[in-house]
Order: structure tokens, then C-alpha cells, then sequence
């Protein structure tokens, strides 16, 4: 099993990324559909070449075959609502990237949670899995840091897309146990979740796109430098051509907003 399949233009297309195909699919209109009809849908929509088999062993994985898939969820879905951001860790978003390392010929994860309010990169995991444990432990991760484990400031909103990881049971029980609300976007509007599919792009065009990893240990310390030099040194036209660390000490000690105001 290589873990990913190819499009009919030849480009490689991850398993984690077709999952989360799969899971838009589920999600998009509530149809039932089965292995077979999404193995359709996703060579109408995507271009994938991909037979039921694989399919099958996907949806499987994902425990969305639709004889298991169950009624009613423990957790109820929240979606998405516009909110006026005024400070920092009033909302961050989260999503997964993928990148690949050609000397190995497979894929790896880059999870990113991003502070919608000063842009900073506030916690992320560099993996050959992604797994919901690595969502909640990122998450964890970054409450410490932003010291919000104290009890004395408000927890962030936390908004995801619709990946396996996110609509897990794991994440949500931790979400619940850390009193964070989890909010999700509708399935296919990315422009919800806008600043870290932004972040991500960028990441894309600067690093990604411009290396062939020979292996793992050289990409996990591309993308680890990357995400250092993008918190304390790339500037950002939206918070006065600051760094995002800078704009955050700037907000804590006079006050300092962003350019424009920030809604989402």
C-alpha cells in the first residue's frame, strides 16, 4: 500500500487528503452515500484514479461504511459563525497540510494551529502520522504556552474543517474537558477557515514547492525553522509590517490592533 493514489494528470494525491475528500462527501449534504458512489464522486470531483477496493478499505478506516455509520453522534456539530476578533486567543484555527519526501517516496503531516488575531503560529506537529491523540496533544501544547491553563482568561474558539481528526471522537472530548468550543466550517468553504489555509499556502510557495526532501529528519528541520523564522521574523502587511511575535508584545503593552478589524 504506497498511501496515496494518483490523479489523471499523474500528480500524487495522499490517503490523509483523500480521507478528508471523503469525509467533505459525508458531510457535504448528508447523503448515504456508499463506497462505491463516493469512489465515484471522488473521481467527478478530484480526477482520482482509484478503484472501489480502495475505496472501501478508506471508508473503513474512517468507520463511515454505511452500515456502521451511526445516527446520532455523542457530540453535536457546531458550525462556523462570524466573530468580531478584538485580542489574542479569542480564536484559532487549525488545519493539516501535506507534504512529501521524494527520497522516501511517501507523504507527512504538518498540523498548524493559527491566532487569527496577531497571526502567530501558536503550536503545530510535524509527522508521518496525524493522528486525533497529535490534534489534542498540539492543542494542549499551545494552552501552555499562551498560559491559558491558569483559569483566569477565557479559552480560545477553536475552528477546524471537517478532516477525520477533527470530527474524532478524541478531539471532541478533549475540546469538552478543556471548555474549549470546537466549531466547524461547512464542507467546501475553505474561505472560513481563511487565515491558515493562508498560512499554509505560503508555507507551500516558500518551502514546500521549493525542496525535494531526501528524507524525513530533512524535513521535519526545514518545516521546525520555517515555523520559527515565521513567528519571530516574517512580516505581515496586516499588523503594520510586524513579525507575529512582534505585533503580539506590541498588543500586550500599548495596545496596539491590527490594521484593519478583524472578522471571521
Amino acid at each position: 500500500i504506497p498511501g496515496y493514489s494518483l490523479t489523471v494528470d499523474g500528480r500524487k494525491v495522499s490517503d490523509g487528503q483523500i480521507k478528508e475528500w471523503l469525509m467533505e462527501e459525508i458531510e457535504s449534504d448528508g447523503l448515504g452515500y456508499g463506497y462505491v458512489k463516493l469512489m465515484i464522486q471522488l473521481r467527478r470531483h478530484h480526477g482520482l484514479v482509484i478503484n472501489k477496493k480502495k475505496v472501501y478499505r478508506l471508508c473503513k478506516e474512517l468507520g463511515i461504511l454505511k452500515p456502521q455509520r451511526p445516527v446520532k453522534h455523542s457530540y453535536p456539530r457546531k458550525l462556523a459563525r462570524n466573530r468580531d476578533i478584538t485580542a489574542p486567543n479569542q480564536l484559532w484555527e487549525v488545519d493539516v497540510k501535506y507534504g512529501y519526501i521524494h527520497g522516501e517516496d511517501k507523504f507527512f503531516f504538518i498540523l498548524s494551529y493559527i491566532d487569527v488575531f496577531d497571526r502567530q503560529i501558536v503550536g503545530y506537529h510535524i509527522g508521518l502520522r496525524c493522528e486525533a491523540k497529535d490534534v489534542v496533544m498540539t492543542l494542549q501544547s499551545a494552552l501552555w504556552k499562551r498560559k491559558l491553563f491558569t483559569g483566569e482568561q477565557a479559552m480560545p474558539v477553536v475552528r477546524s474543517d471537517n478532516g477525520p481528526q477533527f470530527v474524532s471522537h478524541v478531539f471532541e472530548k478533549a475540546c469538552e474537558d478543556l471548555r474549549i468550543e470546537h466549531e466547524r466550517i461547512p464542507p467546501k468553504t475553505p474561505n472560513m477557515n481563511a487565515h491558515i489555509e493562508s498560512f499554509h499556502r505560503v508555507l507551500e510557495d516558500d518551502r514546500l514547492s521549493t525542496c525535494e526532501f531526501a528524507t524525513y529528519a530533512e524535513a521535519y528541520e526545514t518545516v521546525d525553522t520555517y515555523m520559527k523564522w515565521y513567528n519571530s521574523a516574517r512580516i505581515h502587511s496586516s499588523i503594520h509590517y510586524l513579525s507575529p511575535i512582534e505585533f503580539h508584545q506590541r498588543h500586550l503593552t500599548s495596545g496596539l490592533m491590527p490594521v484593519k478589524p478583524v472578522r471571521v
